[in-house]
């Protein structure tokens, strides 16, 4: 309908001979200003020298469609429009005939789309980063391929590097001890208790036959089980990757000296204080960054451009990399080096997740697990469940601080979203389990509450909802969404009565509330939550 009404104003336009390619058309947030509404008057005035409103009202006069019950317009220039309801109503068979794909659309065109996402060091289990990290990549992923994008889920197994080394040294000092041998542990080390459990299982098998070996079966030790805690604990969360992509496997395709010596020839490198210093100042950044250290060890940035360059290398459109806000300062660098190798560094788009604060009923808490101060991933399912976590993590925009309010999560009234929304479905579910058929309903004549009309109009919404989430990249816009459209059928249920002695009434509520029950599923699904039948 966005775009229907679009191209009728365009139409209209050319019309009166007034060239105009963009024409914005929006969802009004208050139903008071219509379904549809367009400020494209006020964009017009100061290229037509023309009052807004006048404008405004010239377009409105010409708009003539079958599907558009109303068209009004409101100061200072608003086009606001009013779907016809019949339109509303036939769209519930619509969504009764295609069920689960109902919202789906192709408006993606199979373009090619990578999502990397979480991708955390198998140096410990996950925390509450990486759960908001995780929720955002994987509902985004659901949400580009319903809308027909042809979405690749990446993991990125950093298995090589100064990290692993530090974890290995890390179990080894554990064994150490279990051996009875002293020793120091490394100052940088990782302390979880994970690695305890790491350097037991070790012991276990070998006892003290390992204490003069050098740090390879730590690695591998180390690397295996932590990797194997990870995926079992995304698999939970209801996230799986299509693609693992591990660090050595990249530096086969493209080593790193090599791109390092392709950035040098293109005129990007030089030597300062003993150390190999990048020109990404020249580039997108505002200063140069250190590449090759005077110890001789690579900075954070450097391994992540071969994978960048494989990445392209496959034929991605689009480049996703979902990201910790302390990568702030990494974005410029990464693009710089892109390019400086001579990559399409616009395929490229970070997006940086802020920080999580983990509050119960409104106060600030600590949670002191097996991991000490760290909220892991693992505890957060074990606390409020999958549901609960998929859906707080999806329901605010990735650029803003959030607090996981526990307490809320876990309580069973409206005033957590969570549980409201998932009422909602199982409310639905209740009522139609006391019928074993539904009749299908050719033409609906009794719906005509006005409760019912808006559960309708956001019924016919949704599928425009998701493609915005997926060219906006906003899974935070299919979750507001959700709570809407629960919103409104629980409106609905208190205004209306679904079961009446008129049978062809009660028919017609019955499809329309099923119709409800598949869209708030289809939604749900995409943001990775699978509501209850009973509660």
């Amino acid at each position: 309908m966005k775009e229907k009404i679009a191209q009728l104003i365009k139409d209209i336009l050319l019309s009166l001979n007034i060239d105009c390619n963009e024409i914005s058309v929006e969802i009004p947030k208050n139903k008071d200003n219509g379904d549809y509404s367009t400020n494209i008057a006020m964009k017009l005035a100061s290229t037509l020298h023309k009052n807004p409103m006048e404008i405004a009202k010239e377009v409105a006069e010409k708009i003539a469609d079958k599907e558009i019950n109303k068209v009004e317009v409101v100061a200072p220039g608003f086009i606001n429009f009013y779907v016809e309801k019949d339109f509303l109503t036939d769209n519930i068979n619509k969504v009764l005939s295609l069920k689960d794909s109902y919202g789906s659309s192709n408006i993606g065109q199979n373009q090619k789309i990578n999502i990397e996402f979480v991708s955390a060091n198998p140096t410990g289990i996950l925390h509450m980063g990486n759960a908001r990290g995780g929720a955002y990549g994987d509902s985004l992923a659901r949400i580009m391929t319903f809308c027909g994008y042809d979405v690749t889920k990446e993991y990125y197994l950093n298995d090589a590097g100064v990290q692993i080394t530090k974890l290995a040294k890390s179990i080894f000092s554990r064994y150490l001890d279990l051996c009875g041998i002293e020793n120091t542990f490394p100052e940088d080390g990782y302390p979880g208790q994970e690695i305890k459990d790491i350097a037991k299982l070790i012991y276990d098998e070998h006892q003290n036959r390992l204490v003069d070996n050098d740090l390879e079966p730590f690695k591998k030790y180390g690397i295996d089980y932590l990797t194997k805690q990870i995926f079992k604990d995304l698999k939970e969360y209801r996230i799986e990757y299509d693609v693992i992509t591990s660090e050595k496997s990249i530096y086969e395709k493209h080593p790193i000296k090599d791109v390092l010596d392709k950035i040098n020839k293109n005129g990007y490198l030089y030597e300062k204080d003993g150390a190999t210093w990048f020109k990404s100042s020249e580039i997108y950044d505002d200063k140069d960054h250190v590449f090759i250290k005077a110890d001789g060890t690579y900075t954070y940035v450097v391994p992540d451009i071969p994978y960048h360059m494989d990445k392209i290398d496959r034929g991605y459109n689009k480049i996703i990399d979902v990201l910790g806000t302390d990568h702030h300062g990494y974005v410029a660098r990464l693009k710089s080096a892109v390019k400086a190798v001579g990559y399409d560094d616009s395929k490229i788009e970070v997006k940086l997740l802020q920080l999580v604060r983990i509050v119960n009923n409104g106060e600030a808490m600590a949670m002191h697990k097996r991991s000490g101060n760290v909220v892991t991933l693992r505890d957060l399912i074990n606390e409020v469940g999958v549901n609960a976590a998929r859906y707080y993590f999806s329901k605010y925009s990735l650029d803003t601080q959030m607090d996981f309010d526990i307490g809320l999560a876990k309580s069973k009234s409206n005033d957590n979203p969570v549980y409201y929304v998932c009422y909602a479905y199982a409310r639905i579910c209740s009522i139609l389990d006391k019928y074993k058929q539904i009749p299908k309903v050719e033409k609906y004549t009794c719906i005509n509450e006005e409760a019912a009309y808006n559960v309708l109009a956001c019924i016919y919404k949704f599928k425009e909802v998701c493609e915005n989430a997926s060219q906006k990249l906003m899974p935070h816009l299919v979750t507001n969404y959700v709570y809407e459209l629960a919103s409104l059928f629980h409106t609905y249920y208190e205004k209306c009565r679904v079961i009446s002695e008129d049978e062809h009434k009660t028919m017609e509520n019955l499809n329309l509330i099923k119709a409800v029950k598949i869209t708030l599923y289809n939604a749900l699904n995409l943001i990775g939550v699978i509501p209850d039948e009973r509660m």
